[in-house]
């Protein structure tokens, strides 16, 4: 795999764990009008039920990623739906491939999918605790510019899309290290309190 379609795969795989409608949406309507020269393989993505499937179950999600509480509600939903929906695309990014390649870029594309899914959906969880709309308002309307921001550079500079996902995912793992020393340090300290106040 050359770095233009790990860039590719990586990119539209973390697109399709925060919106994978939009992504698959990016890749049939870029296949169909033939918006970058891209290899054969994204003709896979030039269906026009896939297509005009995709845009529906966007719109469906664009309005649902507005509304607090059902927006975390759709997350949950999807939480088996984007990283197989990750896997695939990079799957069908890679081309033709031995199945044991496949099956790499198969669990590659599902965990990169995961981790930006999941990153979305405890960033929306926190959004819901407060009282006013406006910032998970602003959280979705991040979303789909990033989004569609990603999918484009996956699309016209794949190598820019792979130094972005490899920055994010980076975060990301940095991020889940801290969040889980800091339970570990409130469980702890729960612990000690809790047998202060038995003894």
């Amino acid at each position: 795999m050359d770095l233009v379609t790990l860039g590719r795969t990586l990119g539209f795989s973390f697109a399709a764990g925060v919106n994978l409608y939009a992504t698959v949406a990016i890749l049939g309507l870029a296949a169909r009008y033939g918006w970058v020269d891209l290899p054969p393989q994204f003709q896979a993505f030039n269906n026009s039920f896939i297509i005009g499937t995709a845009i529906v179950l966007y719109l469906v999600e664009f309005f649902a990623d507005k509304i607090p509480y059902f927006d975390s509600l759709w997350d949950i939903l999807h939480t088996a739906i984007r990283p197989l929906g990750g896997a695939l695309i990079a799957v069908t990014t890679l081309g033709d491939a031995s199945p044991g390649v496949e099956g790499l870029v198969a669990l590659l594309g599902g965990t990169v999918a995961a981790g930006s899914h999941l990153t979305k959906t405890s960033t929306r969880a926190v959004a819901n605790a407060s009282p006013e709309p406006v910032s998970n308002w602003a959280l979705s309307f991040g979303e789909d510019v990033f989004v569609v921001g990603l999918g484009y550079l996956a699309l016209a500079h794949p190598i820019a899309a792979l130094v972005i996902a490899v920055v994010l995912l980076i975060l990301i793992v940095i991020f889940a290290a801290v969040i889980v020393r800091t339970v570990k340090r409130w469980f702890a300290r729960w612990r000690i309190t809790a047998r202060d106040v038995v003894t």
